[in-house]
């Protein structure tokens, strides 16, 4: 019985470096979920950043309406990350003591154990008693083995005295290591209600912003048609120019389907293809309006169409290519500033709202090349209008950018 114990125990302090991180298998380790949250940090940062620049100029504007909600997105990032790393704790707590219970459980065997051997060694420890018990063997033989065997009890009660020593020590070692996590549970407790507080400061600053745009209705729609007429006309150009690569394109493929330039075309198209998901982005920001039919963000009723997404960005942001390709053209646009459209192959990309253009009609460019400067408009937004399309088909750019982490 006390050999079994002594041994289980033993057993139980060997494998405590291995026990502790099987427990704590998760989804995601501690590390991830730290990552995780400087991550939202940053881009609560980036975020920041682009909402004081709208807010400088003291005007409720769609702008800063977007900035806010990219702001509030990533507050509430922030917030579920806390809350995933004080779930992380609360089960690696519950997990620490589950094995202190057990080590003390198995410090009280011990115990009682060493206890009873105290008993029987001090009523063997009397001289006379001793020798009786060695003198009363039955044959020579039979007394080496008792002598024997109280030298290992002797041992027996070294080792048992050994094994309480390291349980107590473990034991003390898990008690610290438990108020270290709760210490850092509470620290990550408080941050949440803090943070808490300024999600809903934000949320009260965009209901009022919107309700005082619901009041520039008027403008507000008159803006909307001035930039559709501007994409009404820049989609002509785009199909215009596409049309007339994809007539060239088909010209060369019947004249010589082995011609360089045709082998070119195809490789090309297969080489943007095989990127799908894993380009950079063409300039640094957050989405701001999405692609296809959505509402209006601040007008009820009021529906909006993009064959793009819109991203907005920091001041004085540069646009880059996300991939090789050749300029088919630069064109100005009343109300969208700017576009630049480039081939590549049969897929085509759309860069609009630049102030400058760093690139002209006809050259080749290559993947992250600076094509020009954003504008910023009189109410201190910055935003690139970005296309992607397969011919005239207008693709969802945001299945073919690298997702932000």
């Amino acid at each position: 019985m006390i050999a079994g114990n002594s041994l289980r125990i033993l057993c139980l302090l060997l494998l405590t470096a291995l026990a502790i991180p099987a427990m704590a298998q998760k989804p995601k380790s501690k590390a991830q979920l730290q990552k995780e949250k400087q991550q939202n940090l940053e881009k609560i940062k980036e975020a920041e950043k682009i909402l004081s620049q709208t807010t400088d100029k003291k005007k409720n504007t769609l702008g800063e309406l977007s900035a806010l909600k990219q702001r509030i997105s990533a507050q509430e990032n922030l917030i579920g990350s806390i809350k995933s790393e004080i779930t992380y704790l609360d089960s690696d707590i519950a997990e620490n003591n589950e094995f202190i219970g057990a080590l003390e459980d198995d410090l009280k065997k011990l115990k009682k154990e060493y206890a009873a051997m105290l008993y029987a060694a001090q009523k063997a420890n009397n001289s006379a008693t001793r020798l009786t018990f060695l003198f009363s063997a039955e044959s020579f033989q039979q007394l080496v083995m008792r002598m024997q065997y109280m030298k290992q009890y002797s041992e027996k009660r070294k080792q048992q005295a050994a094994a309480i020593t390291a349980v107590q020590e473990e034991l003390s070692g898990q008690v610290k290591i438990i108020e270290s996590k709760r210490n850092e549970k509470n620290v990550l407790l408080g941050e949440e209600v803090s943070q808490n507080t300024k999600l809903n400061s934000l949320k009260e600053q965009q209901n009022k912003l919107v309700k005082n745009l619901e009041k520039q209705e008027k403008s507000l729609k008159q803006d909307i048609d001035d930039i559709k007429k501007a994409l009404v006309e820049l989609d002509k150009k785009i199909n215009e120019i596409i049309k007339e690569e994809m007539e060239r394109a088909a010209r060369e493929a019947t004249a010589n389907a082995k011609s360089k330039n045709n082998t070119s075309y195809i490789a090309l198209s297969a080489s943007f293809e095989d990127n799908r998901s894993k380009f950079s982005w063409p300039a640094d920001g957050f989405i701001s309006q999405g692609f296809g039919r959505q509402n209006h963000p601040a007008l009820k009723h009021v529906i909006i169409e993009n064959d793009g997404v819109n991203i907005q960005t920091a001041q004085n942001e540069k646009v880059k290519s996300i991939f090789g390709g050749e300029v088919k053209m630069v064109a100005f646009l009343p109300s969208i500033g700017n576009s630049v459209i480039v081939a590549h192959g049969e897929y085509f990309t759309v860069y609009s709202g630049l102030k400058d253009v760093y690139v002209k009609k006809g050259q080749k460019i290559t993947t992250g090349q600076e094509i020009g400067l954003l504008q910023v408009n009189s109410e201190g937004v910055s935003e690139l209008r970005f296309q992607i399309r397969k011919n005239t088909t207008p693709l969802n750019p945001q299945q073919w950018l690298r997702p932000k982490g």
